[in-house]
């Protein structure tokens, strides 16, 4: 996956614009469940993007039960796939 379409000119924020292509990405079998997403560190490197920004889009992911994180290890796509919006228990 490439991080390059992101648009740091768009009137959409980045992080939703991050946010956005990672859920593709899952949705779209690009992340099957159980596998790691890229580290922070490599969106970074590929992006450019600070980490606070990328941090929100995996924190947004993760509200939504489609990622979960691990300590150590970093975000991965959780085995369930039926998201859940924000604020739902």
């Amino acid at each position: 996956m490439t991080f390059e379409v992101i648009d740091a000119m768009s009137d959409e924020p980045v992080w939703l614009q991050l946010y956005e292509l990672l859920r593709r990405g899952i949705a779209d079998g690009t992340y099957p469940p159980g596998t790691p997403l890229p580290s922070t560190r490599q969106i970074q490197q590929e992006s450019g993007l600070a980490r606070a920004t990328i941090a929100k889009a995996f924190d947004r992911l993760r509200d939504e039960g489609l990622v979960r994180m691990v300590p150590g290890r970093g975000p991965f796509v959780a085995r369930q796939q039926a998201p859940r919006q924000p604020g739902e228990g």
